[in-house]
């Protein structure tokens, strides 16, 4: 949880971006790494497309992209744009997206901990999937969920 009046953020260190860069490239290349893609989303401020790698999470029939770095710059840009794109090597798909309330990210959460935890736990402060409900409703405001559609 964040402590001051700023939104939840943890930035990434010179290796993560390293990292990020690589598994960006994988994806842009068609080899997703345990599910993941390259997400595009228009820059709010340069109009231009910025690239991050995701782990775009499945649950209950639906799509959702999950912040766990908190209120990262994608997820401003996502706010202003209202979708992107997700690439895994030459298959694109274009999608929209909203911001779900904090009180419907529970079971969102949730799964998307069980599946990914393995490499994100570190940005949660001690919640993992088998938390309580109660802590996982506490961290929500610092990690914004999307439900996305895929419109392609």
């Amino acid at each position: 949880m964040s402590s001051s009046s700023s939104p939840y953020y943890l930035k990434s260190s010179r290796l993560n971006v390293r990292l990020n860069g690589v598994i960006g490239w994988l994806a842009r290349h068609g080899i997703s790494l345990a599910g993941s893609a390259e997400m595009s989303v228009r820059g709010r401020k340069s109009g231009q497309m910025q690239r991050v790698p995701v782990n775009p999470h499945s649950y209950d029939g639906g799509q959702y992209l999950v912040s766990a770095r908190g209120h990262s710059q994608w997820v401003r840009n996502m706010r202003v744009a209202g979708g992107g794109e997700l690439r895994v090597g030459r298959k694109v798909r274009t999608f929209t997206a909203v911001e779900l309330p904090d009180t419907e990210k529970l079971p969102v959460l949730r799964t998307y901990l069980e599946k990914w935890g393995w490499e994100v736990n570190q940005y949660f402060a001690g919640v993992t999937a088998k938390s309580s409900d109660e802590e996982i409703i506490a961290c929500a405001g610092d990690h914004p969920v999307f439900r996305i559609a895929v419109t392609n």
